[in-house]
């Protein structure tokens, strides 16, 4: 039977630009696999900004994220890719992040070469720690795992404060560590994000954030561009926040809200997410 790491590792093999969206709790996960999706990504953005009210800059701890890993994984049986950020300090802690969040039900963990505490990779004021430093927590990631197929993705924020160039040296060496997946994050040109497959010949993770510094293209063109995945970690939240304004507003104004109104999912439809028919059954099964 193919586990859902064997699944992801054949996905990325491709190189067919598969979307992956990213979810923030466990209901986001299901709507996603819901729809179709192939894959997920746990993302420490959307885990930050919806469960603490706080903005992206180093907020979340491993437990958080664990948590949430665990949550997710017992509600979908799609491929987890997990955002550990820096991996929580050094070199052990990356370690210690690989075996919790492998625990958890991950299939690729993310780390990023950011100073911490790190921040979104479409803020200002990003620092990346020194190049040598950035290789050894990749390798003590790859050197952590205990099954073979969990895969490690590796982000660079180096290009927002070294150069491009120097992003693309710098994921090459992350390669050469071990890692299964590069994310070169914050390109600003369509330029970029066209020579980057060219110059890299790992797989290489593309990532769509609306209303951020990278241009917006297509999943058939990434995908012709030679990008194994195509990244958008919170679509999924920044629908959901408009989707509450409306419906709120609505309600505020009208002083009623009707589930006829268009602005709420029907009261059924999110039984169905949650699984309640399934629930039901059970139920009558043990009484």
């Amino acid at each position: 039977m193919t586990s859902t790491k064997q699944t992801l590792k054949a996905l990325i093999a491709q190189r067919r630009g598969t979307l992956v969206p990213g979810a923030f709790n466990a209901l986001s996960a299901r709507v996603i696999e819901d729809l179709g999706f192939e894959a997920i990504y746990v993302t420490g953005a959307g885990v930050t900004n919806m469960h603490f009210g706080l903005p992206d800059q180093g907020f979340m701890g491993l437990a958080d994220i664990a948590e949430h890993t665990a949550r997710i994984r017992d509600a979908v049986a799609l491929p987890l890719l997990v955002d550990a950020d820096t991996g929580f300090g050094n070199a052990l802690n990356v370690r210690h992040t690989v075996r919790v969040l492998e625990r958890a039900g991950a299939d690729c963990i993310q780390f990023e070469d950011q100073v911490a505490p790190k921040r979104c990779g479409h803020f200002s004021g990003k620092q990346v720690i020194a190049d040598d430093e950035a290789v050894a927590k990749i390798k003590a990631a790859v050197d952590a795992r205990t099954d073979p197929d969990l895969l490690i993705m590796a982000r660079t924020d180096a290009a927002a404060t070294l150069g491009f160039d120097a992003a693309i040296a710098r994921a090459q060496r992350f390669a050469e560590a071990g890692a299964d997946l590069l994310f070169v994050e914050a390109l600003t040109s369509a330029e970029q994000l066209s020579a980057l497959p060219k110059r890299l010949g790992a797989p290489l993770l593309a990532n769509m954030v609306i209303g951020g510094r990278t241009p917006i293209l297509g999943a058939p063109e990434l995908s012709q561009l030679g990008y194994a995945l195509v990244l958008y970690a919170n679509a999924a939240l920044q629908g959901a926040v408009m989707g509450m304004q409306k419906a709120l507003t609505a309600l505020r104004d009208g002083k009623e809200l009707l589930e006829t109104s268009g602005l709420v999912t029907p009261f059924a439809e999110r039984q169905r997410l949650v699984g309640k028919p399934a629930w039901d059954a059970l139920e009558k099964r043990y009484t």
